[in-house]
């Protein structure tokens, strides 16, 4: 179905897209959605059809559930041992090595990014995610614990101990801005803790998860463990986070539908990751080594068009240093090739879709109307393509300021004290992400350790990785992802006494 004639498809690539394998899995077997419904992927550069994916509903989800609780009790899961579990986590990612080209190729088809950024970025970051939680079920211990209860029968002691156990079934609903990454940072530390899965894709970038899932059944994956339900939010992704039998949901997204999560799973006590929206700052010190710190908040806020959670959004720079950032980001962003994502020399692909580049435009055009000085950019090309965008004169009560745009559109606003600037950085309802640019290492530390962020980068900007823990402080969720935190999310605590 895919018009990408001018370029060429891998043949996995074209395999996978000409083989209708875009089905639901349940249970180890790929199936048609329950009523057959299907819903089109799209290649956001160019409009064309890439393929017709089964389109779950909330019967489909159930049997994903039902596959799941019934892949938990298994002999074949419930009984494999860590070291098994650890290296079939260490095949996948070995599977994903091999296919590393056919998954970057797809991944920039459906979500428009550059195949540089998917292929040298985001599938190695993937990968990277299992190969991290493969040498965790080996090093998932419990505690004795020495008591002292009164109780104890006379001639008797008490052996207390704790098990650490999977918390169970984990409804695992990913993004569409960085779709396997974000699959791989759920799937890993759930797979590694022993869980069972039902993942739902975005509806606007489902094929590498069904890619991803093809190699898993192929590294030995048992039947029901992993099930992927592809569909939208409000139909599979609502009755996922609502099914009575899912222990815990895994969500990446905007906030506004993280707190209709929180509705939906916290009238059953259901466990809640959420990594949710971001509006990240970024403070240039008049110390800072100015290249680098143009180069590193240009990379923060453009790179994938800005549909980043953690994007640079709001650049504070030192009344000093200012002009400098203004004009350095500016010809950063003109010098950025905008293209077909799988063209040579593209540097920014399209943002994922029509109704995203409307909200993006909609933003600038608002800021502009409001006195919002455009210093570069600003310009909507074709449907889905916006020009990076750096704006000046945006005031604290613009909505440029206060909310998550997710596109290439940076505010920069000058300081002169650091603690105003402290301040304005933290006057935010969220608290995802910050940087601070300094040569300073008191400063650095300082500032640092003032900033209301889960994640505070020195001298760069969206460092990431499986051992670098990462969550939002204030509306940008609750909980971490990544490190042995990330595990965490998927462990439950038994304590066992025993007289003896």
């Amino acid at each position: 179905m895919t018009n990408t004639d001018e370029f060429t498809l891998r043949p996995r690539v074209q395999e996978f897209l000409a083989s209708g394998r875009t089905e639901l899995l349940i249970d180890g077997d790929w199936l048609p959605a329950s009523d057959g419904a299907t819903f089109t992927t799209i290649d956001p550069a160019t409009g064309s059809a890439l393929a017709e994916v089964a389109r779950g509903t909330a019967p489909d989800v159930d049997r994903a559930v039902r596959a799941a609780k019934g892949a938990l009790r298994s002999s074949a899961w419930r009984e494999m041992r860590p070291a098994d579990r650890g290296a079939l986590l260490w095949r996948i990612a070995d599977l994903m090595t091999e296919h590393l080209d056919d998954l970057a190729q797809l991944e920039t088809l459906d979500q428009g990014k550059s195949l540089r950024t998917s292929r040298f970025g985001e599938v190695p970051a993937a990968i990277n995610q299992f190969r991290y939680y493969a040498g965790w079920p080996t090093k998932i211990l419990g505690d004795t614990i020495p008591t002292s209860l009164s109780r104890t029968p006379p001639g008797k002691e008490v052996f207390a101990y704790t098990r650490r156990e999977p918390v169970g079934v984990v409804g695992a609903i990913v993004p569409w801005n960085s779709p396997l990454i974000m699959t791989a940072m759920k799937l890993a530390p759930a797979l590694a803790a022993g869980c069972t899965i039902v993942l739902k894709p975005a509806e606007n970038t489902p094929l590498t998860a069904i890619y991803l899932g093809q190699l898993m059944l192929e590294a030995g994956l048992p039947a029901g463990v992993l099930n992927i339900i592809t569909g939208y939010g409000h139909e599979a992704g609502q009755a996922l986070a609502e099914h009575p039998d899912v222990d815990k949901v895994a969500f990446t997204g905007s906030t506004a539908v993280g707190k209709r999560l929180v509705q939906s799973a916290g009238t059953r006590l259901a466990r809640l990751t959420l990594e949710l929206g971001g509006k990240s700052p970024s403070i240039i010190m008049p110390d800072a080594d100015l290249p680098a710190a143009i180069d590193g908040v240009s990379r923060g806020i453009f790179d994938n068009g800005g549909q980043v959670c953690v994007a640079s959004a709001r650049i504070y720079a030192h009344r000093d240093v200012y002009n400098d950032v203004i004009a350095g980001m500016a010809d950063f962003g003109t010098g950025l090739h905008l293209g077909h994502g799988l063209a040579e020399g593209t540097d920014l692909g399209p943002l994922v879709s029509k109704a995203q580049a409307d909200r993006v435009a909609g933003y600038v055009d608002e800021g502009r109307a409001e006195g919002a000085r455009v210093v570069s950019g600003g310009i909507r090309e074709g449907d889905t393509f916006y020009t990076p965008t750096v704006l000046t004169d945006v005031t604290p009560q613009m909505r440029l300021m206060r909310e998550e745009i997710f596109g290439p559109v940076a505010v920069v606003t000058p300081f002169d004290d650091l603690d105003e600037v402290v301040g304005w950085a933290n006057d935010s309802p969220y608290g995802l992400a910050a940087s601070v640019w300094t040569e300073g290492l008191s400063n650095g530390h300082r500032i640092a350790a003032q900033l209301e962020a889960g994640t505070v980068w020195v001298n760069c900007h969206s460092f990431l990785g499986p051992e670098l823990p990462k969550g939002g402080h204030k509306e940008s969720g609750w909980g971490y992802e990544n490190g042995p935190q990330g595990l965490e999310n998927y462990l439950e605590t038994k304590t066992v006494v025993m007289v003896l």
